[in-house]
């Protein structure tokens, strides 16, 4: 009886804040609208499955255009599709379909190959190869997706970022913009989650067999050397088998990433002062870029980001 009364009790209270015109309370998500940003965006290698309700006749499988687009039956002009939700689409092609062909029509998007979504894990690795993840993921989880580093690894990583427009935020503010990235890390600050970014779509991640420093220019052999030992310049240099000539010896630049930013700073150096003895010659640091010759900063990564990408060439694409 006691606690039927306080049911009653409770309800009637209910009922006089509502007859007072007092609103009840509403529970408010603060993470509703950040999660929304977080659904999965259709990219432009996505299938999808396009359902008309009461109009099986209308449902169809299509796959996004090279331009971001769909065409659908009994639509004379072709939808945009890449970069919405499946909600969003699904209420832009109702509206196609309202407008000349159907009354009130129900339509249903469903994203069932999800493969704009890319990101790539190279090297040193347990399971190489290409990832397709629908949702935000770090450097870290990628990494533990392919497994983690096998024994063969060295102390650093290497993530090339792309520049692909498969990321529908970036193309607000960097479209057509096909320069790459790279960026070099410890291998042990990233296990230790310390360097844990969040990637990008069309992210490669190459961990490094042993430590490397790239040299680039005019140099008989230009790419990666691997550093068994501390390396000065100019051994790096010999072990591109040499400057070519008529190669300017006194403007060799090091180019290296700022311990923990993405920033690059540059040193320049002398190779006859520093066969003169008038200045030390310098040791390098693992994922040091030594620039022999005129070439501008962004060149010389864009050709290091290309030779990260060699082997792999169908996993990005761009908008024509």
């Amino acid at each position: 009886m006691k606690s039927y009364l306080l049911s009653a009790l409770m309800f009637s209270v209910f009922l006089g804040g509502a007859a007072l015109g007092q609103s009840t309370a509403v529970p408010v998500d603060p993470f509703a609208s950040e999660r929304e940003n977080e659904r999965y965006r259709i990219g432009f290698q996505d299938t999808l499955e396009v359902q008309i309700f009461r109009h099986p006749d209308l449902n169809q499988r299509v796959s996004v255009n090279a331009n971001g687009t769909i065409n659908l039956f009994r639509i004379p002009e072709p939808i945009i599709a890449v970069c919405k939700t499946e909600n969003e689409l699904a209420k832009d092609i109702a509206a196609a379909y309202e407008k000349d062909y159907l009354r009130n029509p129900e339509v249903k998007v469903l994203a069932v190959e999800q493969r704009s979504q890319a990101y790539a894990v190279i090297g040193a690795v347990e399971k190489p190869g290409q990832y397709f993840i629908s949702r935000p993921i770090r450097l870290l989880e990628l990494l533990a997706q392919a497994g983690g580093h096998t024994d063969k690894a060295g102390s650093r990583l290497v993530v090339a970022r792309t520049g692909s427009n498969s990321n529908c935020k970036l193309n607000e503010t960097q479209a057509g913009n096909s320069d790459f990235t790279v960026m070099d890390f410890k291998l042990k600050e990233v296990l230790e989650a310390k360097q844990n970014f969040m990637m990008r779509p069309g992210d490669i991640v190459s961990v490094l067999d042993a430590d490397v420093v790239y040299v680039y220019g005019n140099v008989e052999k230009q790419g990666q050397v691997e550093m068994k030992e501390p390396m000065t310049l100019t051994q790096a240099i010999a072990s591109a088998e040499g400057l070519k000539a008529a190669t300017r010896k006194d403007d060799i630049r090091v180019i290296r990433q700022k311990p923990g930013s993405l920033e690059r700073e540059e040193f320049v150096y002398d190779l006859n002062a520093i066969a003169k003895r008038e200045i030390t010659d310098p040791y390098l640091e693992p994922n040091d870029i030594v620039a022999v010759g005129k070439d501008a900063t962004k060149s010389i990564l864009n050709s290091l980001g290309r030779s990260l990408t060699n082997g792999i060439p169908s996993l990005f694409y761009r908008v024509p």
